[in-house]
């Protein structure tokens, strides 16, 4: 029994050491995402932070302020959610499948 709890163990802390790497990784992996048609263009990371944003001029129009919030909106919106789910999808191959709370 001893043996089986030490083989646990060392298999948890080597997931573990995985995660911490592919962490890592994920922080500098980077997400192209565009809304309108590509009037907006976002840059994200692993980490869910905006590294860069595009607006095309033509949708900057001070008597629609609406539409272009609502591009932003849309692009971040998906930046966010891709970058989750590139993450999401990453740490599943590390942990089996398994979902285990708190890592993401």
């Amino acid at each position: 029994m001893a043996k089986n709890m030490n083989n646990l163990l060392k298999q948890a802390q080597q997931m573990q050491q995985k995660m911490s790497t592919l962490q890592k990784e994920l922080e500098t992996r980077e997400l192209d995402i565009s809304s309108g048609g590509g009037m907006v263009k976002i840059k994200v990371n692993g980490k869910q932070e905006i590294l860069d944003l595009k607006l095309d001029k033509e949708c900057v129009d001070p008597s629609d302020v609406e539409m272009l919030e609502e591009l932003l909106k849309t692009a971040v919106n998906q930046a966010v959610k891709e970058s989750q789910d590139m993450v999401n999808n990453a740490m599943s191959k590390v942990t089996g499948g398994m979902n285990i709370p708190g890592l993401f």
